[in-house]
């Protein structure tokens, strides 16, 4: 089946970018300097066409690591929590001169899950949202990893910055997710390993075919998956709205997607297909 016009994404307002930790760092746990500085350009360009834009950004404990020459993600959650206490400040201040060279503010939201189960919680963090984007500044958003337990113990996905972006995006009523990777996007097997996989252009349900191709955890220092990647386009799906998957080697590709190319894949309900 032919794949459907993507020319719609270059009327969506209010965008959602999530970046892993694969995106801001290299296999080799260093810091990749020339994305962080590609991702605050493209970012702050948005946001000069007249975009809203909220950025949610893993990368706190890999950073961490980073800053304290650490070469593997410790196992124990307090050292995490540690880790991830000095790795957020370090990734701020990256953000904070990064952007501040294209005269961008950001402010930091650090979240916990339990804002979406108490209504007085969720309505004051989506008015700080509001609050935010209308003196224009960009929210760079992480989930609360010195007290958020649950993301930390890799032995469940609950709490992973995937899911995270799909709920950030419910909270600010998003058009559209994007979620950069270090994959091109969802495939029928993994391109890594098999040449002849098959991209899925565009993806209208989670069906269980889909999660059964999907594959397990992600990079050395992140924790996110081909699965939840699924799950949060699930979450995003059922709310109505839409995400692409694509890969974040080189964020000016978000200038692509916005100008509707058929890049990565393309989750949205059937009946929003053009």
């Amino acid at each position: 089946m032919k794949a459907a016009t993507r020319s719609s994404l270059n009327k969506m307002k209010r965008i959602v970018i999530k970046v892993g930790t694969s995106t801001l760092m290299y296999p080799n746990g260093k810091l990749n300097l020339q994305r962080i500085e590609k991702l605050a350009f493209v970012l702050t360009d948005l946001k000069n066409q007249g975009k809203e834009v909220i950025l949610v950004s893993s990368g706190a404990i890999g950073v961490g690591c980073h800053r304290l020459n650490l070469t593997k993600r410790p196992a124990t959650i307090p050292e995490q929590q540690a880790i991830a206490a000095v790795g957020q400040s370090e990734l701020m201040n990256l953000y904070s001169q990064f952007f501040g060279n294209y005269g961008q503010i950001v402010g930091q939201l650090l979240l916990t899950r339990d804002i979406i189960d108490y209504p007085k919680s969720r309505n004051n963090v989506i008015n700080t949202f509001e609050q935010l984007l209308k003196q224009g500044i960009i929210p760079v958003v992480n989930e609360n990893d010195t007290v958020a337990v649950e993301e930390l113990d890799h032995l469940t996905k609950f709490g992973d910055n995937d899911r995270l972006s799909a709920i950030v995006s419910e909270l600010v009523t998003a058009d559209l997710l994007i979620m950069l990777s270090d994959i091109d996007g969802f495939y029928n097997d993994n391109p890594t390993t098999n040449p002849a996989a098959t991209l899925f252009s565009d993806i209208h349900a989670i069906t269980p075919e889909l999660v059964t191709l999907a594959g397990g955890n992600g990079s050395e220092f992140g924790t996110g998956g081909m699965a939840t990647k699924l799950k949060a386009a699930h979450h995003v799906l059922e709310q109505n709205g839409q995400m692409i998957l694509a890969n974040g080697a080189d964020p000016t590709i978000i200038f692509d997607i916005i100008n509707g190319e058929q890049i990565g894949t393309h989750f949205r309900a059937l009946k929003e297909v053009d």
